[in-house]
């Protein structure tokens, strides 16, 4: 189990220093109902990114139990090819100031429905993000754990990737408005540095996942 939580904290933290659910999440926290937003943010956020390592996680533990099926392999390199070239269009746009889009000017009116919808959407529908759950995913599910370790490794795997959205909405619990500033300043360095991390974490990902699609192929 210990191995398993090693091989997937590099995906994790890929997810966690990603600033666009953090963005978000820290203008929910400037709305009215800052908490209750805020929070149905995080619970989409959390449903998105675990829902989607444990379907990866299962789809593995299915094909491992018998000879791994060719079309699961080249899943698997398909998988890390797509990371490659995620982490190789990161890396050649590293220099590039990062700037939260458009659609973020509209969090201001958000409610909590609209919120848990958002994070649901950049959970799932985000190519980095669902990428890297997904490796994590395969990963979780191509070791030998039994049921319950793999739902706690999937659990950790969750925990880590979602840290950096759960904690701006628990110092605001805490500390109210104070963190206001605190939080800007975090979510200005993401915007600022993440970039060239994500893109290193991606190709090493990437291309473990290509090495053992291959080593099952051939």
């Amino acid at each position: 189990m210990g191995e398993a939580l090693a091989l997937v904290l590099p995906a994790a933290l890929a997810v966690a220093l990603s600033p666009f659910p953090v963005v978000p999440v820290v203008l929910l926290l400037l709305t009215p109902r800052a908490r209750v937003t805020a929070g149905s943010f995080l619970l989409g956020w959390v449903l998105g990114v675990a829902g989607a390592a444990a379907v990866f996680a299962l789809l593995a533990t299915v094909v491992e139990r018998g000879e791994t099926p060719t079309w699961a392999s080249w899943l698997r390199v398909a998988i890390g090819l797509l990371l490659v070239a995620l982490g190789v269009r990161k890396w050649g746009r590293r220099s590039a100031a990062s700037k939260p889009p458009g659609w973020m000017a509209s969090l201001s009116e958000a409610g909590p429905g609209k919120a848990l919808r958002l994070a649901l959407l950049l959970s799932l529908a985000n190519p980095k993000v669902l990428l890297l759950s997904a490796a994590a995913g395969l990963t979780i599910g191509g070791t030998d754990l039994t049921t319950g370790q793999s739902v706690a490794v999937v659990a950790a795997f969750t925990a880590v990737a979602s840290f950096t959205v759960a904690l701006p909405v628990l110092l605001h619990l805490v500390l109210g408005r104070r963190m206001v500033g605190a939080l800007n300043r975090a979510k200005d360095w993401l915007l600022a540095h993440n970039v060239a991390l994500i893109a290193v974490v991606a190709i090493a990902i990437g291309l473990l996942q290509i090495s053992k699609g291959l080593a099952e192929l051939f």
